[in-house]
């Protein structure tokens, strides 16, 4: 398994809408994260949506990343964002 990461959408929930470079899309719950370590800054919206794509997987502007392995396995399949190969 090697999924990357293509696009990432933060929404007010603490999920992700992440879409792969396959073209498969999940949602992944951050909520689970928000009281550990480095993951608490993410309690904060403003700070939580501005995720990006970054070299395969997701980051945040001060370094916090998760493994791309982690994002589709635990990530749960998505039907509402469609992309056009």
């Amino acid at each position: 398994m090697n999924p990357r990461v293509k696009s990432v959408i933060a929404s007010e929930d603490y999920t992700l809408s992440i879409i792969f470079g396959s073209g498969e899309t999940k949602t992944f719950n951050m909520s689970p994260y928000l009281n550990f370590g480095v993951f608490a800054e993410l309690k904060d919206k403003n700070y939580f949506r501005q995720v990006k794509s970054f070299m395969g997987t997701i980051a945040w502007p001060h370094g916090q990343d998760i493994c791309p392995d982690t994002l589709y396995i635990e990530g749960k399949p998505e039907a509402r964002f469609c992309e056009k190969r």
